[in-house]
């Protein structure tokens, strides 16, 4: 359920997920993950976007995985390897609370290896920040209001 929701948010309001993320209000067009693919991915709600200058990726994750460090690390070099010049955001956006510290990971390291990426946690973001954007609304009452039925209304 959250998956569909979530992707179509992010691709029909690139716009307030671009200055909600980025601060600025960037046209973002959407980015198919095949563009980046030497083999299939597999992902619940990966939406990645992007400008002449960044990608932006995002992952919404309703439970912590302990694969999302590696998958982070991976989709950047896949998306350094087609677009060498651009930047990317990343940002994995967790939608329900959690207790697990894997909601608190935010980088990849193997050997000489180190990779680095952003978490947000809904649940923690002041509710206000939602009502500022349309696209941006659903997620007030996943934020870290007091009552989402009051909320919603």
């Amino acid at each position: 359920m959250y998956d569909n929701v979530c992707k179509f948010l992010a691709e029909s309001f690139t716009s307030d997920f671009a200055t909600w993320l980025l601060n600025e209000p960037i046209a973002l067009t959407q980015l198919s993950p095949s563009e980046l693919s030497l083999e299939p991915i597999r992902a619940d709600a990966l939406i990645l976007l992007q400008s002449d200058e960044i990608i932006l990726h995002l992952e919404f994750q309703t439970r912590p995985k302990a694969d999302i460090p590696f998958r982070m690390s991976d989709y950047r070099l896949r998306g350094y390897r087609k677009f060498p010049q651009k930047k990317m955001r990343q940002v994995v956006i967790y939608l329900q609370p959690s207790d697990s510290e894997l909601v608190y990971q935010t980088e990849f390291v193997l050997e000489n290896s180190w990779h680095r990426f952003d978490i947000i946690r809904l649940w923690e973001q002041p509710t206000e920040v939602f009502f500022n954007y349309p696209g941006l609304l659903p997620f007030a009452t996943l934020s870290q209001t007091d009552d989402q039925t009051r909320t919603l209304q």
